[in-house]
């Protein structure tokens, strides 16, 4: 495993279907039901959590000649200096709380949208995020570490 990890660098939400997403100063997450003032908050058909690295965003940016901003691709956590890939099937935290990594995020309609369809399917920007689960509530904040998670036995034989 690695010891690697990050930071979170911004929060974005979307409050309602088909509005911009906003940068929010810190969220309140809690288990199984997402971030408050998300539109996705308490939807059983979604995650509870999607975050992107920041140097995916930029990396996308300078090699596709696009200019995304953070909140564009509707990612509501944006990390800088981890690599979320990592996360998939691992716990990892945000912060205090924490989450359980479950796939990769395709592109969405939206982003779509943003930068073109045909820029989406003829680029390949298929590196657009992580969907988790929420296993411990709390809240987060731009600043707090991003990281996996130890558990109790695996800090002990430390």
């Amino acid at each position: 495993m690695s010891n690697q990890s990050g930071r979170v660098e911004a929060i974005f939400l979307v409050a309602e279907n088909g509005k911009a997403a906003h940068e929010v100063p810190s969220v309140a997450a809690h288990a199984g039901r997402g971030l408050e003032g998300d539109r996705h908050f308490d939807d059983a058909d979604s995650c509870d959590i999607t975050l992107i690295e920041a140097e995916a965003i930029e990396r996308q940016n300078a090699e596709h000649g696009i200019v995304l901003n953070q909140g564009d691709p509707r990612r509501q956590v944006v990390v800088r200096g981890i690599d979320l890939g990592q996360f998939i099937g691992q716990r990892f935290h945000v912060g205090e709380i924490e989450c359980e990594g479950e796939e990769r995020c395709e592109p969405c309609n939206h982003l779509a949208g943003v930068i073109g369809t045909e820029v989406v399917k003829l680029k390949g920007l298929v590196h657009t995020g992580l969907r988790a689960s929420i296993v411990k509530g709390g809240t987060i904040r731009p600043g707090d570490a991003v990281g996996l998670t130890v558990s109790a036995g695996a800090a002990e034989r430390s």
